[in-house]
Parts: C-alpha cells; sequence; structure tokens
C-alpha cells in the first residue's frame, strides 16, 4: 500500500493495510536505531507529507510490558507505510514514562517513576519504534526523588539517557512544517503540588521566540506537544482531581504565566495543534478535540486562534481513568491534516476523528468525522464550564446578576451538588458553583483554576456578595484589632466580600481571597514537604505509644500560616481541632 496524501487516505484502506502487514520485533538498542532511522530518512521524497504518531502517559511498568509491546507492533505498519510513502515520519511522546510506585515492592519502597531505570526503559520502548523520536517530561518525570536530591541532577539525567541537547525541541518534519516541545522542569522545587506541569522561563521565552519568528504569513505550520494542556484549551479536565488540586493547566499555579500560552495561540496563528495527555482520558469525546472556531449558529467565538486542541489517551491497561487503550495519529500535508485515534484494544484499528483543512495561512474548517461515543454512560466527566456569550449568545443559564439596586448578588437557595451558578466580582476574578463545591474561573478563558470552598463545608448554605468598602476612601479604623496604624490607600474598584451564610443555625462566614487577590485554595502542596510531614507524624505516632499510657492515642498536626485577621500573633489553635470548638 502507498500512503496516500490525506485528502485521498480513507481509514478502510489502513486498517485493511494493517491486517495484512508484519509485526515488528523486540526493542532494539535505543541510540543505534535512532541514528540509523535518521540516516535513512526519505525527506525528499515528498516535501509537504507527514505522519506522526503520538502517545500518551506511558507509566512503564517492567512487569506488565505485554500492552506496550502490543502497542508498538500495532504501530510498526503504519510508520513502515509512512516511511515508504514519504519518510517523514516521527513519534512524540507527552511524557510520564514511568510507574509512579515500586515495581519492585519486595525489595524497595522507591518510585520507578523518574528513575535512571525507568528512563533507560522508556528510551529503550520508544526507539523500537524504527523512527526517530521526540519526548516531553511530564509532572512525574523527574520523580526519582531517592536516586536524586535536585531537580537539576534529575533532568541532566533525563536529557542524557533520551539524548536531547534541552528540555525542549523542534524540529522540521516537513517543508515548513514544525514539531515543537515544551518539558515540566520542577518536581521538587515546586511551590505548591509537585505535580503542576511547570515550563520554566527559559522555555517559555524561547517558545514565543520560536512562534514568532516562523509566522502564518510565511507559510509556517507549527504543532505543540505538552504533557498538560494549558489553559483555554477548552478539553475535557478532571474536575475532582487535577482543577481541586492546581495541575490541571500548564504553570497553572501562576496567573500570568498561565495564561501565556493561550495569549500566544491566539495572537500566532502559525499554532495549527496542541497535543497533550495528562488527564489519563479516551478518545471517544468530541471535547477531547476541540476547534479554534466553531459555526457562529452553535454557539460564541472560542477564541482558541488557529489552533486545534487533542487530549491523548494511554496504552497500557490499569492507567486509563475510562477504560480506553487509545494513541493519537497525525496525517498532514499543505492542506492540512487529519487527527485519528489508534484502538490498541482493536488490534490497533485506525479510525478517523477529525480532518482540518487550510483555507489560508490563518484560517481552516475542522469536521468532527464520529459522533461523542461517551456521552450518555459516561456523565462522570461531563463537566460544566460557564460560558459568557458574546454579540449573538447571551451568557449561559448559570450567569447570575447583581441587584440593580443595592449591588448585592444573592444566591438565596441552600446550595446542593446539582448548583449551578457563577458570577463576576468587581475585581474581575470568576467565581461559580459546582457539584456542591465553590470554583474559581479563569477571567479571559472561564476554564477552572481550583477550589476555593469544598463541597463538605458549603452544602446547605447560601453565598452572597455584599460591598464592603467604599472607593477611595479609607475605612480603617484604629480601634480596629489589628488595623492600628494602618495607612490608608486608594482602591481601584469596589470592595466586596463573599458571604456563606446558614439561616438555620446564623452561621455566617467570610472568604477570604489569597494575598495574590486569587480565590482558589493551593491546599495541596509539594510532595517532598508531605512526605517529610507524613515521616513526622509516623515519628509522633511511635512516640506516643511509648509516652502514654493509652492504647488508642490520637495525633494531629497544625499549620500555618494565617488563621486570623490579627495584626498580632497571639493565638495558633485551630478549633475544634488543636483547642476545643468555639463560636
Amino acid at each position: 500500500l502507498v500512503h496516500c496524501k490525506m485528502v485521498k487516505f480513507s481509514p478502510l484502506s489502513l486498517t485493511l493495510f494493517l491486517a495484512s502487514s508484519p509485526l515488528s520485533v523486540a526493542f532494539a538498542p535505543p541510540m543505534a536505531l535512532r541514528n540509523a532511522a535518521a540516516a535513512g530518512s526519505k525527506l525528499s521524497m515528498s516535501a509537504d507529507e507527514f505522519t506522526v504518531g503520538v502517545l500518551g502517559d506511558l507509566h512503564m511498568d517492567p512487569r506488565k510490558m505485554e500492552d506496550y509491546e502490543t502497542g508498538r507492533d500495532q504501530w510498526k505498519p503504519i510508520i513502515d507505510g509512512a516511511k515508504d510513502s514519504h519518510g517523514n515520519v516521527a513519534v512524540v511522546s507527552l511524557g510520564d514514562l514511568g510507574e509512579s510506585k515500586s515495581v519492585y515492592p519486595d525489595e524497595t519502597n522507591e518510585l520507578f517513576a523518574g528513575t535512571t531505570g525507568c528512563h533507560e526503559l522508556a528510551a529503550e520502548f520508544l526507539s523500537s519504534f524504527g523512527v526517530p523520536y521526540e519526548l516531553v517530561g511530564g509532572n512525574h518525570d523527574l520523580e526519582g526523588i531517592d536516586e536524586f536530591d535536585t531537580d537539576k541532577g534529575n533532568l541532566d539525567m533525563f536529557l542524557r539517557v533520551h539524548d536531547k541537547p534541552s528540555p525542549n525541541f523542534v524540529r522540521e518534519i516537513a517543508e515548513k512544517t514544525l514539531l515543537v516541545g515544551l518539558t515540566s522542569t520542577v518536581f521538587r522545587e515546586a511551590k505548591y503540588t509537585s505535580h503542576e506541569v511547570t515550563i520554566d522561563d527559559e522555555q517559555m521565552k524561547w517558545f514565543e521566540d520560536t512562534v514568532t519568528s516562523h509566522p502564518s504569513s510565511e507559510g509556517w505550520k507549527i504543532f505543540v506537544f505538552t504533557h498538560a494542556p494549558p489553559n483555554g484549551s477548552g478539553l475535557r479536565v478532571l474536575q475532582e482531581n487535577h482543577v481541586v488540586n492546581g495541575c490541571c493547566w500548564l504553570n497553572h499555579s501562576d496567573d500570568k504565566k498561565c495564561r501565556k500560552f493561550i495569549e500566544l495561540v491566539r495572537e500566532n496563528r502559525c499554532i495549527k495543534a496542541w497535543f497533550s495527555g495528562h488527564f489519563h482520558l479516551g478518545q471517544d469525546y468530541q471535547d477531547s478535540i476541540t476547534f479554534p472556531t466553531i459555526d457562529p449558529e452553535l454557539g460564541p467565538y472560542p477564541n482558541r486562534g488557529s489552533c486545534v486542541f487533542v487530549q491523548t489517551s494511554v496504552m497500557r491497561g490499569g492507567t486509563s481513568r475510562d477504560g480506553r487503550q487509545q494513541s493519537r495519529l497525525i496525517r498532514g500535508n499543505k492542506d492540512g491534516f487529519e487527527i485519528c485515534t489508534v484502538d490498541h484494544q482493536n488490534d490497533g484499528k485506525i479510525r478517523l476523528d477529525a480532518t482540518i483543512s487550510y483555507t489560508d495561512s490563518n484560517h481552516e474548517i475542522g469536521v468532527y468525522a464520529h459522533e461523542d461515543e461517551a456521552y450518555d454512560h459516561d456523565k462522570y466527566f461531563k463537566v460544566y464550564a460557564p460560558c459568557a456569550g458574546d454579540e449573538k449568545h447571551p451568557p449561559d443559564a448559570g450567569f447570575r446578576q447583581y441587584s440593580s439596586e443595592d449591588s448585592t448578588l444573592l444566591i438565596n437557595e441552600e446550595v446542593n451538588e446539582e448548583t449551578v451558578a457563577w458570577w463576576r466580582l468587581a475585581c474581575g476574578r470568576v467565581l461559580g458553583l459546582l457539584n456542591g463545591m465553590l470554583i474559581e474561573y479563569d477571567p479571559s478563558t472561564l476554564a477552572p483554576l481550583g477550589l476555593v470552598v469544598g463541597a463538605d463545608e458549603l452544602v446547605g448554605k447560601r453565598i452572597a456578595v455584599i460591598d464592603s468598602g467604599e472607593d477611595a476612601e479609607c475605612v480603617i479604623s484604629d480601634l480596629e484589632e489589628g488595623m492600628e496604624g494602618a495607612e490608608c490607600t486608594v482602591v481601584d474598584g469596589r470592595e466586596q466580600a463573599v458571604v456563606l451564610f446558614d439561616e438555620g443555625d446564623d452561621s455566617f462566614v467570610v472568604v477570604q481571597p489569597n494575598e495574590d487577590g486569587s480565590y482558589w485554595r493551593k491546599i495541596v502542596r509539594n510532595k517532598m514537604v508531605r512526605m517529610k510531614e507524613v515521616r513526622r507524624m509516623k515519628a509522633a505516632q511511635e512516640f506516643a505509644k511509648q509516652t502514654s499510657k493509652n492504647d488508642d492515642v490520637e495525633v494531629v498536626s497544625s499549620w500555618g500560616p494565617y488563621t486570623s485577621t490579627a495584626g498580632t500573633a497571639k493565638r495558633t489553635g485551630v478549633a475544634g481541632l488543636t483547642t476545643p470548638s468555639s463560636k
């Protein structure tokens, strides 16, 4: 079979080709294969055609290699056919290469992810596809915490084993078509959760320079690969996991850096597609692919530049959150590209998911090729997202308005897990209700940022957003505890308070913003810090057993830093936990 141009290539013919092709043999040495593949490239055969295999989170476990070998064997005929047809072929791994647990539990408690052994196994596997491979690091790829003391030491090994000169990569896969990748480089030094996918400043500057120096007006097309997607991608996410833990989007915990990626997408029409993994979700949902524009009759303009965002699933059973085992296939030429699924549970069958046709250097048309196969039976993953509307469309039904009489916003019904509402604060921040939780959303993209108040504290309460100050006037009193000697400052905009109240017990709780003005709570902290805290707790429990006369002794922790508005440190107790409960 000859690999035809994408406008003539049918999924059926590819499936027939797969059924009749020989499968590959065992792994080959990594460097030898990579060099041989590069030396044998046939780039001159067809300058504009290209094929890319995209592999999601591998989480390799040396005890469970069958799915990897099967998946690789399903890929080989696709890759070999593309090599014979045009030669512009590569494989891209989206990171998280190893299992984040001990794979030899009888011998050690050391996590496998991020270790030298993990990356050597992954390099051997990725090299066995017979074409050059590119790689971006995910949130688990520097997790070799027992082997390496620093992120730099772990990263240096990662680069050496995979023969990468730098964490980022760029490959011209076809004429004026670039593959660009960015790697997460922080784990031990993470300010908050270690599982945030963090692109460092040096890579961000390089990325901006790369996209701005390859403009669409000159015919350039860029396909981006990162472990997590950027804020504003519109992809299906896990509200109960990545969103509330602050590790959903690239550089999630930094407002400015988190938003930078979608701003670059909007400003640079050369970015045609962005592939990510991280969520371990399958590819059978239509919102596993989002288009840069939609029919105006169907909804507001999504403002995603010229970029198609694509979620990628996993290869091995046991690592999927919805049971799917799938990879992505890109087939492209000068006229556009196709996004396909390689179904590892169905003998590697290829399904056409979407076709994107270029109308000019700045515009394209995207068409879904299959219905949302998981819509009816997988409601767990159906996540509500606020919609602000546009000139043709009003905001969605969940949008709440302020009272015209007193500028107060009131959710005057008891919040339950079915309550859906969202509103904008005067400062520009956006809050909303979902699954019984108070969530903060990005003001520009309305993508979820994180948890503000959990369902355990919110369900059954009502919410009021009220004015709490006067514009440009000082409302501080020296008689107010903690405000002695404070100086007045001019406030931009209306100051507000978000209040939770319960009419049944007359309780009223003010939800204070963070120091940076955001509301979502960075509850999950650095993994290294949490591991040390667990060790301290275990030591205290042993001490308690030896010291106390009681057999059943409870050991609790106390944390800082802030529990009151007082300006003088007087109390550190947590009512109901380390001190008696009180109102």
